[in-house]
């Protein structure tokens, strides 16, 4: 096992909702792809909230979002008990495609068009191999938003017994058709502009992309319409955006690889359930929170509804908030504590 200091992408600027943390990568070797083919030598990044080795304090993993890295869950630290840094171990792992982990961009063995396709069950399984490497062999809770709410919920079908509980927020057990045409429709507004060496000009590459992913998808029209009294101050917006987004270095073919990812994800393909959901859902055995937003333009809050109603030992909570998909962030405060109790009875519950 090799452990190095990340050198492949500059990380961006620590953001004020962020916590900055040690991190790390793990060359795990080459990873068998669902769909064929390998990662060859496949590395993981990861970054570390408190001691590894202390094992007085529960271990849990955070998991990225789609478009997101390491930090994408920091807003939940220190907001209940069980997230509290005095009382836990964090360990946020960034997934397949995301320009830290193995991706694209950064691979030297399969750069750019040449890496193979991969899907969030790769994902899952890339952490497993991680962690065995690392020489953890339980957790005490899994957490992930949007793609990482996914993760956690395939985390629970693959690997059953690995963990005691699941947080999903605003996930999805089976990719819907809404959702995936909301991914395609941005992809297709990126693909025209990568060239076959992967180079782009940011510039052009993001500016419609931009709308369709952090409005469209992400938000209400509620809430688009209270933050922005005219068009005019939305036009602002998008220009500070787009300069917001550029200095996160993401690069639009992971962006690609990981919204295939996203469209094909289904837990039911897991084992031998062969697409039979519902059995899917009844074989995970951690206590699950699932939480949702009111309204949900990208991931239809009716699918994690259906998810909450399968799984055996399942709380499902829907926020009352008008932003939508962000409600599982740091720009939603007041759902952020209503998530943070909900952790925290999810636990003393047990």
């Amino acid at each position: 096992m090799s452990i190095d200091k990340i050198s492949q992408q500059p990380h961006p600027p620590i953001q004020p909702d962020w916590i900055d943390a040690p991190h790390h990568i793990v060359n795990i070797g080459n990873l068998p792809l669902e769909m064929g083919g390998q990662i060859r030598e496949c590395k993981l990044s990861y970054a570390l909230h408190g001691d590894i080795s202390d094992q007085t304090k529960p271990l849990v993993i955070f998991l990225c979002a789609i478009g997101s890295i390491h930090h994408r869950l920091d807003f939940l630290i220190n907001q209940s008990r069980v997230l509290d840094l005095t009382n836990v171990r964090i360990l946020a792992i960034d997934a397949l495609g995301n320009g830290f982990s193995s991706s694209p961009s950064n691979s030297s063995e399969q750069p750019f068009f040449e890496f193979p396709k991969f899907t969030i069950k790769d994902m899952v399984n890339s952490q497993k191999r991680l962690l065995d490497q690392l020489g953890i062999k339980e957790v005490h809770m899994i957490v992930g938003a949007s793609m990482g709410g996914m993760q956690a919920l395939q985390w629970a079908v693959s690997y059953p017994n690995f963990m005691r509980h699941i947080v999903a927020l605003t996930p999805m057990s089976k990719t819907t058709a809404w959702a995936s045409s909301m991914t395609r429709a941005a992809r297709e507004s990126l693909v025209p502009h990568i060239k076959t060496n992967g180079s782009y000009d940011p510039e052009t590459t993001w500016r419609a992309w931009l709308p369709i992913m952090q409005m469209l998808a992400m938000r209400t029209p509620n809430q688009c319409d209270q933050q922005f009294p005219s068009p005019t101050s939305m036009a602002t917006w998008y220009e500070q955006r787009l300069a917001w987004w550029k200095s996160m270095n993401f690069h639009p073919l992971d962006w690609i690889y990981q919204s295939i990812a996203y469209d094909l994800h289904d837990i039911s393909i897991t084992h031998s359930f062969n697409g039979n959901l519902e059995q899917a859902l009844a074989s995970i055995k951690a206590k699950c929170l699932i939480a949702v937003p009111e309204l949900d333009l990208f991931n239809p809050i009716e699918q994690a509804i259906k998810t909450a109603d399968l799984i055996p030992n399942s709380t499902l909570i829907v926020l009352k908030t008008n932003w939508g998909h962000m409600a599982a962030s740091a720009l939603d405060p007041q759902s952020t504590k209503i998530i943070s109790k909900a952790i925290d009875e999810l636990v003393t519950s047990s």
